[in-house]
């Protein structure tokens, strides 16, 4: 694993497995300014809005000038090559500018989009892109991951 660590915030399963990128469950309110601190500009989301966070993330990312990006992922049906794309296209637009967080409820979903991104996007083998997704934070959808990546 890279040492990322100078971004790192105090997350639930916090970990910076990419360059620029901290990544881990679901933030609470004074983690955004804690992620400022450290630079962090762009917040990625992968809970569906439905899912209860206890406060409005996206008023509190954009008040402080962060920009807020949702790409939902409810569960197995959502991991899909176009919500893999979505997820490319927002890391690389930050990758230029600034560090992003990016996260889920527990770091679950994180790890799986971010397998199936290495594997459908970025040319690694299945059993590279199962590795990563396991370091970003892979737990409950691995199966999932698995059938997808062909393992």
């Amino acid at each position: 694993m890279h040492d990322h660590s100078n971004i790192l915030i105090d997350i639930p399963n916090a970990r910076c497995t990419m360059p620029g990128v901290c990544s881990g469950g679901r933030p609470q309110p004074n983690h955004f300014e804690a992620a400022r601190e450290k630079g962090i500009r762009v917040v990625i989301n992968l809970c569906p809005h439905h899912e209860p966070a206890g406060y409005d993330e996206e008023a509190v990312v954009t008040a402080m000038g962060m920009r807020y990006v949702n790409i939902p992922v409810a569960g197995p049906m959502d991991l899909t090559r176009e919500k893999a794309q979505q997820l490319s296209a927002v890391l690389e637009s930050c990758s230029h500018e600034h560090p992003a967080l990016l996260h889920c409820g527990s770091g679950n979903r994180v790890g799986a989009l971010l397998a199936l991104k290495a594997y459908w996007l970025d040319g690694e083998c299945a059993e590279d892109a199962l590795k990563f997704g396991l370091e970003s934070g892979l737990t409950m959808l691995e199966p999932v991951v698995r059938q997808h990546l062909g393992l």
